[in-house]
C-alpha cells in the first residue's frame, strides 16, 4: 500500500504546520504593525479578512474531490499563508491609478449619496465594479485596502477556478496543487491586485469559471458567466472566440447564447433601477471607442512593441493591419476546429483559448500592460496539462511583467520587444500544436 507523504513522519508534519503556522502569524502582524494602517479597527478588519481568507482556501481545496485529504491540506497552507503575507505587506502601496482614478471615484460616491450617484457616468469601469466603489463608500475603513482586498479575493476564486479547469483533464494531485499554488504565486497574481490595485483577477475568473463549466456540460451558465466576466472588463472579449469553437463541438448549442444578453442586462438593472439611462449603461463599450488613445502600444509586450514597427506605416494604416491579423487568427483557427469538428475534445479548446487569449492581445493596437493577465494564468494550466510546455509559463508571465515593471518603477528594465519576442514564440508554438494534434476523446455534450 502507498504510503501517505506524512504517514509516520511525526518531524515533518510539525515541520510543515509549524512553517504555515508562522506565515500566517507573520500576515497577522503585517495587519496590525504596519505603519500604514489608520487604526486599531482597520488592523482588526484586515486581520479577519486575511484569516476568513485563509480559512475559505482550505476548505475551497478540500472540496476538489482529488485534494480531500489531511495531508495535502497542511502542504497546501504553506503557500496559502505565504501568498496572504505577501497581498498583506503590498497594501499600503499607492499606485497613480488609485489616486488619479479610484479614489476619485470612490470618492464621489461617498460625497454623492452612495448607491444613489450609481444613476451618473463615473470613469470608465463598467457598471459592475462601481457596485463595489459605491458599497465601499458607505464603510469605515481606507478605499485603499477595500479596492485592493476586493481583487485579493477574488486572487483565490482564480486559484480555485484554475484548478478546476485543469481537473477536467487531469486528476493527478500533484498537478492539481501546483496549478493552485502557482496561480496564486504567479508575480502578475501577486502584484495586480495586492500592488498595483488592479480587478484583472474579477474579470479573469469569471472567463475561467465560464470555461470550465462549458467543458463540464453546464453551456447556460458558462454562457452567463462569460457576460459576467465582460460585463466587468472589456477585455474579456480575448476569450470569446472560444465560444464558436465550443458550438462547432456542440459543447453549447445556439439557444444557449441567449444567456449571454439576459446575464449582461441583470447586471446593469440595479443602476438602471436608480436612474441610470438603459441604453448609457448598456453600451457603455461603444461610449468609450475614442478613449483607447492615440498610441499604438501602452507597455503592453504586442507586436507594437518592435521598434521598427512604426517605420513601416502610418499608425492609421499599422492599426488596421493589427486589428485584420487579429481577425485572422481567430477565423483561420475557426475554419481549423470547423473542418475537423468532430474530433474535438476539451484538450484542442484549452489549447485555442490560450493561443486566444495570446494572440488576440499581442496582435491588436492599443494594447496595455495589463492585458496579458488572462494568457498568464492560461499558461499555468495548459502547461501542467502538457508538461514539455511548462517554459511558457515563464515566457508569458515574463513578457507581462515587463510591462509591469514600467508602469510601477517608471522606467523599462529590458527592451519591450524582448517580450514581444517571447510571446510570438508563444504564439507559433500554440499553433504549432493545434495543427499538430489528432484531437481525439470524450466530448462533454450539452444539456
Amino acid at each position: 500500500m502507498k504510503r501517505s507523504f506524512l504517514e509516520n513522519r511525526p518531524y515533518r508534519t510539525f515541520a510543515i504546520a509549524l512553517l504555515s503556522s508562522v506565515l500566517f502569524i507573520a500576515s497577522l502582524y503585517c495587519a496590525f504593525f504596519t505603519s500604514g494602517y489608520a487604526d486599531f479597527f482597520t488592523s482588526l478588519f484586515i486581520s479577519i479578512f486575511a484569516a476568513a481568507l485563509y480559512a475559505f482556501a482550505l476548505f475551497s481545496i478540500y472540496r476538489i474531490a482529488p485534494l480531500r485529504s489531511p495531508d495535502i491540506l497542511l502542504v497546501m497552507s504553506v503557500p496559502i499563508a505565504l501568498a496572504i503575507l505577501f497581498r498583506i505587506y503590498c497594501l499600503d502601496h499607492v499606485t497613480t491609478d488609485y489616486t488619479v482614478f479610484l479614489s476619485q471615484w470612490t470618492n464621489y460616491f461617498r460625497d454623492n449619496g452612495g448607491f444613489l450617484a450609481l444613476d451618473s457616468s463615473i470613469g470608465n469601469y463598467n457598471i459592475p465594479y462601481l457596485y463595489f466603489l459605491a458599497l465601499f463608500s458607505y464603510l469605515p475603513f481606507p478605499d485603499l485596502y477595500l479596492i485592493k482586498l476586493l481583487s485579493v479575493f477574488f486572487d483565490f476564486i482564480l486559484a480555485l477556478y484554475c484548478t478546476k479547469l485543469l481537473s477536467v483533464f487531469t486528476k493527478n494531485q500533484t498537478k492539481l496543487q501546483l496549478c493552485y499554488c502557482i496561480v496564486l504565486l504567479l508575480p502578475t497574481v501577486l502584484l495586480n491586485g495586492s500592488y498595483w490595485g488592479q480587478c484583472d483577477s474579477i474579470y479573469v475568473s469569471f472567463a475561467i469559471m465560464s470555461l470550465y463549466y462549458a467543458l463540464s456540460g453546464r453551456p447556460f451558465l458558462s454562457v452567463s458567466l462569460l457576460a459576467v466576466s465582460f460585463s466587468f472588463k472589456l477585455q474579456a472579449v480575448f476569450f470569446m472566440p472560444i465560444f464558436l469553437l465550443l458550438l462547432f463541438s456542440k459543447h453549447i448549442r445556439i439557444r444557449h447564447l441567449f444567456a449571454f444578453p439576459a446575464a449582461y442586462i441583470l447586471t446593469i438593472l440595479p443602476a438602471v433601477f436608480l436612474g441610470r439611462p438603459f441604453f448609457d449603461a448598456l453600451l457603455i463599450y461603444f461610449n468609450q471607442i475614442d478613449t483607447v488613445g492615440e498610441l499604438l502600444n501602452y507597455n503592453s509586450p504586442s507586436a507594437f512593441a518592435f521598434p521598427w514597427i512604426e517605420s513601416l506605416s502610418s499608425p492609421a494604416v499599422l492599426e488596421k493591419i493589427g486589428i485584420c491579423m487579429a481577425f485572422a487568427l481567430v477565423s483561420a483557427t475557426a475554419v481549423l476546429f470547423l473542418i475537423r469538428r468532430n474530433r474535438i475534445n476539451a484538450d484542442a479548446l484549452l489549447t485555442a483559448s490560450f493561443l486566444f487569449a495570446v494572440g488576440i492581445p499581442f496582435l491588436l493596437p492599443h494594447m496595455h500592460d495589463r492585458y496579458f493577465f488572462g494568457a498568464d494564468i492560461l499558461s499555468v494550466i495548459y502547461a501542467l496539462v502538457h508538461l514539455k510546455r511548462i517554459p511558457l509559463i515563464a515566457a508569458t508571465s515574463f513578457a507581462s511583467l515587463l510591462g509591469y515593471f514600467a508602469y510601477l518603477k517608471g522606467f523599462y528594465y529590458l527592451p519591450m520587444y524582448y517580450g514581444s519576442i517571447l510571446l510570438l514564440i508563444t504564439i507559433l508554438v500554440l499553433i504549432y500544436d493545434i495543427v499538430q494534434t489528432n484531437y481525439r476523446g470524450r466530448r462533454v455534450r450539452s444539456r
